[in-house]
């Protein structure tokens, strides 16, 4: 009988290092969301939790700053398994083979590549096979429901960072506290604690990686 894999941020962290490291779609356990909702709901109730002692509202305060963390690496996690998604659809409609391995997949993901490689085989049809027929492709406006704004910019505005703007930056995650400090423009960062994740302009972010407080997160 399989262990059962308890939420937590250290969990997160790992299932995101794996998912970066390796090639293939790696395993969740397929009440992963679920699980991750209830960690998110655990997390708010401390921070709503109306205690106004020194050290509740400390925790409130640590716990807010590890929820940050925590959007920050579940978005990761999910658009890095997104372009894997993504490319085992390419793969199956180009290939046509059932051999390709799709166990990895969540049971929503599924909904996902079987969306994806549905659309990829109709607009192959209607494209490339009526070209090597030599006839024009006939193209028809998808039926794809538009993309509605999301309703809670909240969660749009955890997950803005400095990787939307156009100056490099990097993806760093600190191993020692960070007080409070001033960028070269005058803009204020921080202040961060040991195992925040943060995306901070390259100038600044080679500074603190150079003085030992924090490591790049690398892309592949």
């Amino acid at each position: 009988m399989p262990q059962e894999v308890i939420i937590t941020y250290e969990t997160l962290f790992e299932l995101l290092q794996r998912e970066k490291e390796r090639t293939d779609l790696q395993k969740l356990e397929p009440t992963f969301f679920n699980d991750v909702i209830g960690y998110i709901k655990d997390k708010k109730k401390i921070i709503e939790a109306k205690n106004d002692s020194m050290f509740a509202n400390e925790e409130r305060r640590k716990t807010e700053r590890q929820l940050e963390n925590i959007y920050k690496i579940i978005k990761e996690l999910y658009e890095r398994r997104e372009k894997k998604i993504i490319s085992i659809a390419l793969d199956r409609s180009r290939t046509k083979s059932s051999l390709i391995d799709t166990t990895a997949l969540l049971k929503e993901e599924k909904v996902v590549f079987d969306a994806l490689t549905g659309l990829l085989d109709t607009y192959r049809d209607a494209i490339l096979y009526s070209v090597l027929n030599e006839k024009m492709p006939f193209m028809q406006p998808s039926d794809l429901p538009s993309r509605k704004p999301l309703e809670n910019k909240k969660t749009e505005a955890d997950f803005k960072t400095a990787l939307e703007l156009k100056k490099p930056v990097r993806l760093v995650r600190f191993v020692h506290p960070v007080p409070k400090f001033v960028g070269p423009e005058l803009e204020e960062y921080g202040p961060f604690d040991e195992e925040d994740i943060a995306s901070l302009p390259a100038e600044v972010a080679d500074v603190i990686i150079g003085k030992g407080r924090a490591e790049e997160i690398r892309e592949e």
